[in-house]
């Protein structure tokens, strides 16, 4: 564990889904009770699907995979090894303004993609953070970000694909999203990019979440 003024970051390695979600929910209600600092879970998941409120029937895996149904904001999408999943659990400012929340998350993303050599931008009316359309495909999504708020207090996240599979959003629609592509650092880059390398270089910049 790392500290960074009053914010704790939590390395907690590979997570199953549901332990990580009710380690959420026990530091969320402590942080909601003014009995721990804000916190950033920092881990990867075995391979999960998991759908937010939004979630259409035919948004979901047409192969029968096991779905995990949570109270985030949006659809559905995967996490899975190769992937670092980050769940800021802060209390947000009075008056609180969600979508200023997230479009900081969307800004630490773009700098974490921006020191690694990835040029990355937002779209408009679309949450997380992506590669434009160019000679190689349309908009792709390199990070994902679907969060909740409960009592001031975030929820949730934000996934970046560093080396997964990609494979993986071929079964489903990601995020219910038809007209655009899902990506990673390492096929953008042509290189190996793996979690351990984006970990340091995601807590340098996680603070700009303030």
């Amino acid at each position: 564990m790392t500290s960074v003024l009053d914010l704790h970051i939590v390395r907690a390695g590979v997570v199953d889904y549901e332990v990580a979600l009710t380690e959420q929910r026990r530091i969320h209600e402590a942080v909601a009770n003014g009995e721990a600092p804000d916190t950033v879970l920092l881990l990867e998941h075995p391979s999960v699907y998991t759908a937010g409120k939004r979630t259409e029937p035919e948004d979901r895996p047409l192969d029968g995979t096991p779905v995990i149904d949570v109270d985030r904001g949006g659809k559905i999408t995967w996490h899975g090894p190769g992937q670092l999943v980050g769940y800021p659990i802060v209390k947000l400012p009075d008056p609180i303004d969600v979508v200023a929340y997230v479009r900081r998350m969307e800004q630490v993303l773009i700098d974490v993609c921006a020191e690694l050599g990835l040029a990355t931008v937002r779209v408009e009316g679309r949450s997380g953070v992506w590669v434009a359309a160019d000679e190689r495909g349309p908009d792709r999504k390199v990070a994902a970000i679907g969060i909740r708020v409960a009592r001031g207090v975030t929820l949730h996240g934000f996934a970046i694909n560093a080396d997964c599979d990609l494979s993986r959003y071929d079964i489903f629609v990601p995020c219910g999203i038809r007209d655009a592509g899902v990506t990673s650092l390492s096929a953008e880059l042509g290189r190996d990019v793996t979690v351990e390398e984006i970990l340091p270089i995601v807590e340098r910049h996680i603070t700009k979440l303030y």
